[in-house]
């Protein structure tokens, strides 16, 4: 049940993000429900590798260089799901900002 959940508040976050910066386009529910469970199996696959193989330059940036990661991540996401697109770098960057900034405070709302 707490998977679902976070399921879906993950794709409410990608249509919120959405909207917010100009560069992406979610096409619908549908494009942030599968945008949600792809970016969810990347970061369970891809991220801890890329995380590990750039941990010098991330304990250099002080774990900033997270957020790169993370925005390679989602431009991957944009080309294996149709129905979302990100700009460019940039863009992907702060979609990533965002959607962290929208997911921490949907869980602080939610935590008792």
């Amino acid at each position: 049940m707490l998977i679902l959940l976070n399921w879906l508040v993950s794709a409410v976050s990608i249509i919120i993000a959405g909207y917010l910066i100009p560069g992406v386009k979610v096409a619908g529910i549908w494009s942030a429900l599968v945008l949600a469970l792809v970016l969810g199996l990347l970061n369970i696959s891809i991220k801890p590798l890329l995380v590990l193989l750039t941990l010098p330059i991330n304990i250099l940036t002080l774990g900033l260089f997270t957020f790169v990661i993370n925005a390679l991540i989602i431009m991957l996401a944009s080309s294996i799901v149709k129905g979302f697109e990100v700009g460019g770098f940039i863009n992907a960057l702060l979609f990533s900002i965002v959607l962290t900034v929208i997911q921490a405070l949907f869980e602080m709302l939610t935590k008792k």
